[in-house]
C-alpha cells in the first residue's frame, strides 16, 4: 500500500493527539466495552460503538490486521454507577421488575433478547462485528480466579460482605482519570458506602457477595456475583493478552470503570494494560441532553424501523452518517434537520452505485477520465480519518467525490471501473452507503405488500398521463402522497420510495 501519514488518535491515558502504534507491527489489539443488556442501546451507545468500529475501518484501510473485541455485560453493573464502589440494584434484576419486564420468564431471558436486539441494531447500522464478543456471565470462573490471584498479591481483601480491591496498594490509582486524591474521593461517595469493614472509602467491590440475588454463583467467598469492574479485566486479557493496543468507550466510563479496570488488571500482571485510551464525548438531540421524559430518547429501532412498529422509517445509512457528523472526541448535537441533510447525501452514494453499474453495463469504451481526480478524494478522506478520525473532513471530501460522478452525463467503461473502485474503498472506510457487515435486509411481508400497491397505483397514473386524463394522474400521486410514498418522474420512468417520518 502507498505511504500514508500515522494514525493518529487522542490518547485519554496521556491528554496528548499520539500516533498509534501496536506492540505488533501492522496487528492492532483493541477492546471496547459494550453495553449493559438491560434495554434497548440507544443512539448515544451507538455514537460510542461507530467510533470503534471507524478505528477498526481505518486501520483495515492502512493494511492492518485487527482483532477486536466488545463486550456485553449481563450482571453486577449497579445503578448507582457513578462512583468507584456502586451501590443500588443490579440493572439487569431491576429491568425484570420493569413493566417492559414482565414479558420475560427470568433475567437470562430478558439478556438474551436485549442482546440479540443489540445484534440486530449493530447490523442495521452496518457496523462490523467484533472479532470476539464475550458475556460477563460466560466468565465467572476466570474472574473468581484472578479476585483469588489479587488477594494473593495483596491488592484486595475479604469482608463479611464482599470482596474489596484495596485501591491504596496502587499508587497509580487516578492516572486515567485524574481522581487520585483520597478525600475528594471520600466525598463523592459518602452517601454510597455501607460497609464499615472497608479499609478506605475508595475501595471497589471485586465481588459481592449475596445469596438472594436474581444472578449468582458459589466462589470460595461465598454465593454472589462479580463487580461491574472485574469483568472487562478479564475478557479482556483473556482475548487480547494482558498488554494490548488499545481500549475504547464512553466517556462516562474514565471514572470510574476503567479507572478501577487499570488499577485490578495491572496489579494482577505488573504490567500496562492498555497503551492507548479512546473515548467518545456525550451525544445531545437537538440541544439538550437525551431523556424519555423530554421527548428526545431515541434508539435505533426509534428512527429506523417500519411506523407499523413505531418507527420513523429513516434510512439506517442517514443514521450512522448523522452520528459520525461530529468528531468522536467533541460534544455533538444530534438534531433532525442534520439526519435529513444526511438522508439525501446518503442518496447520493447510493444514486453514484447506480449510475457505475450503468457505465459498467453499457459504457463505450472511451478511456477513463475520473481515476485520478476520485484517488485524491479517497486519499484526503483516509487522510482524515488517520488524523483523529476527522470525520466531518473526511464526509467531505467523501461527497466531493461523489459530485464529481454525478457531473457526467454518461460513464465510459474504465471510468466506471474507477467509480465502483472508489466506491467499494470509500464504504469500507465509512460504511455509509452500502452493507459490508454480511447484513441482508430481509423485506417484510407488510412491505412487500406495499410494493405491491404501490407499483399497481404507479401503472395506474402512468396509464392515465397517456391517457391525458392528467387529474385521475394527480389523485393517484395525491394517494401515493397519503400513503407516504414519495413519487420521483425520471426519463426512465417513475421511482419511489416511503418517506423517512422526520
Amino acid at each position: 500500500m502507498a505511504s500514508h501519514p500515522p494514525f493518529l488518535l487522542q490518547n485519554t491515558l496521556t491528554g496528548k493527539l499520539e500516533p498509534l502504534e501496536p506492540q505488533d507491527s501492522n496487528f492492532l489489539r483493541m477492546y471496547s466495552c459494550g453495553p449493559t443488556v438491560y434495554s434497548y442501546a440507544h443512539i448515544g451507545n451507538f455514537r460510542t460503538f461507530i467510533t470503534s468500529d471507524l478505528i477498526v475501518r481505518t486501520a483495515r484501510a492502512i493494511g492492518w490486521d485487527v482483532r477486536y473485541v466488545s463486550n456485553i455485560t449481563d450482571v453486577g453493573h449497579l445503578t448507582e454507577d457513578d462512583v468507584a464502589d456502586a451501590g443500588g440494584e443490579d440493572k439487569m434484576a431491576k429491568a425484570l421488575k420493569s413493566k417492559e419486564g414482565e414479558q420475560f420468564a427470568n433475567v437470562y431471558d430478558l439478556a438474551r433478547y436485549y442482546a440479540d436486539a443489540l445484534n440486530l441494531d449493530w447490523q442495521i447500522l452496518n457496523l462490523l462485528e467484533p472479532d470476539v464478543r464475550p458475556r460477563a456471565t460466560e466468565h465467572i470462573t476466570q474472574q473468581i480466579e484472578a479476585i483469588e490471584k489479587l488477594i494473593e498479591k495483596g491488592h484486595a481483601y475479604e469482608t463479611a460482605d464482599a470482596v474489596y480491591f484495596d485501591v491504596g496498594s496502587f499508587k497509580e490509582y487516578g492516572k486515567l482519570s485524574g481522581n487520585r486524591e483520597a478525600n475528594q474521593l471520600e466525598e463523592s461517595v459518602r452517601d454510597i458506602v455501607v460497609d464499615p469493614n472497608k479499609r478506605d472509602s475508595r475501595d471497589f467491590a471485586l465481588w459481592k457477595k449475596d445469596d438472594k440475588h436474581l444472578m449468582q454463583w458459589y466462589s470460595p467467598f461465598g454465593r454472589g456475583f462479580p463487580g461491574w469492574h472485574i469483568e472487562c479485566s478479564v475478557m479482556s486479557m483473556q482475548y487480547l493478552g494482558e498488554h494490548f493496543d488499545l481500549h475504547g468507550g464512553g466517556e462516562d466510563l474514565i471514572f470510574p470503570h476503567h479507572e478501577c479496570e487499570i488499577a485490578q488488571s495491572e496489579g494482577l500482571t505488573g504490567k500496562p494494560f492498555a497503551d492507548m485510551w479512546v473515548h467518545t464525548r456525550f451525544l445531545q438531540v437537538e440541544g439538550a441532553k437525551m431523556s424519555k421524559s423530554k421527548g428526545n430518547f431515541f434508539t435505533v429501532r426509534d428512527l429506523t424501523g417500519p411506523e407499523s412498529k413505531g418507527g420513523r422509517n429513516i434510512n439506517p445509512f442517514a443514521v450512522r452518517l448523522a452520528l459520525i457528523s461530529g468528531q468522536y472526541r467533541k460534544p455533538y448535537n444530534f438534531t433532525f434537520k442534520t439526519l435529513s441533510d444526511c438522508i439525501q447525501n446518503v442518496e447520493r452514494f447510493q444514486a453514484v452505485e447506480k449510475v457505475a453499474e450503468e457505465g459498467l453495463k453499457n459504457g463505450d469504451d472511451a478511456p477513463d477520465t475520473l481515476g485520478d481526480a476520485l484517488d485524491s478524494c479517497y486519499e484526503r478522506t483516509l487522510h482524515a480519518m488517520l488524523d483523529d478520525l476527522n470525520t466531518p473532513l473526511a464526509i467531505s471530501a467523501a461527497l466531493e467525490g461523489s459530485k464529481l460522478i454525478t457531473k457526467q452525463e454518461t460513464l465510459s467503461k474504465a471510468s466506471a471501473e474507477k467509480v465502483k473502485a472508489w466506491l467499494d474503498k470509500t464504504n469500507a472506510l465509512l460504511g455509509l452507503f452500502k452493507y459490508d457487515n454480511g447484513y441482508n435486509p430481509a423485506t417484510a411481508t407488510t412491505e412487500d405488500t406495499l410494493s405491491t400497491k404501490v407499483e399497481h397505483l404507479l401503472e395506474a397514473r402512468q396509464a392515465a398521463r397517456n391517457a391525458r386524463d392528467y387529474a385521475r394522474a394527480d389523485e393517484i400521486r395525491d394517494e401515493l402522497d397519503q400513503m407516504g410514498i414519495e413519487v420521483k418522474d425520471t426519463p426512465n420512468g417513475p421511482t419511489w420510495k416511503k418517506k423517512a417520518k422526520i
